[in-house]
């Protein structure tokens, strides 16, 4: 029979291992003032060598996806290929349909031709498109997620409302609390904090 100490060091373990129990350093948070301190703070932590990096603000902030090095977005090849396969799907039941299953000649018309499909293969082509983006926008963003640890910033409210935040994730090879803390400060942070996830 395991001991009660084996026990509790199994628990601990098996915590450690799903990423819960003892709080771990998440990130550091810098909160800048405005859309172009946060690029231009940006721009100077990734040459810096800084990778793992977020940004969070109340709108959309032109540039900085790539002051960060954040890559474009595949969302747009997985609604094109989607909608390809909504084209051909459509094209594809009307042939079966109309030439194969239940071939009817009316008026002397052919059994099919392309100008009879248009509706249906721009409907399909549309709802798997639509479809797809919905999907892919929720499977690439990891959507659901009730919780970040991000929200454990004491200002995280502000993010939607005046401030313009810069993280350097924990998971960066280059990433020291203390170090990262200086190196945000010095590229203008009003505020910096270590957050614990």
């Amino acid at each position: 029979m395991p001991s009660a100490k084996n026990s509790a060091e199994a628990i601990e373990q098996f915590k450690e291992k799903l990423g819960i129990g003892r709080d771990k350093t998440y990130a550091v948070i810098g909160s800048y003032e405005s859309p172009e301190a946060l690029v231009e703070a940006g721009k100077k932590i990734y040459g810096m060598g800084y990778r793992k990096l977020d940004a969070m603000s109340p709108f959309p902030v032109h540039g900085i996806d790539d002051a960060i090095g954040i890559p474009r977005s595949k969302l747009g090849w997985i609604v094109v290929c989607f909608a390809m396969l909504g084209l051909f799907t459509a094209q594809g039941l009307m042939y079966y349909v109309g030439v194969i299953n239940y071939p009817l000649v009316i008026g002397g018309k052919p059994l099919f031709d392309f100008t009879f499909s248009i509706p249906v293969t721009f409907e399909l082509t549309v709802l798997f498109a639509g479809i797809s983006a919905t999907v892919g926008i929720f499977a690439l963003n990891g959507l659901p997620q009730l919780y970040h640890p991000s929200m454990k910033y004491k200002q995280y409210h502000r993010a939607s409302d005046d401030r313009f935040l810069l993280v350097v994730e924990a998971d960066d090879p280059k990433f020291n609390a203390e170090r990262t803390t200086a190196d945000l400060k010095s590229l203008g942070a009003q505020e910096v904090e270590v957050v614990l996830g």
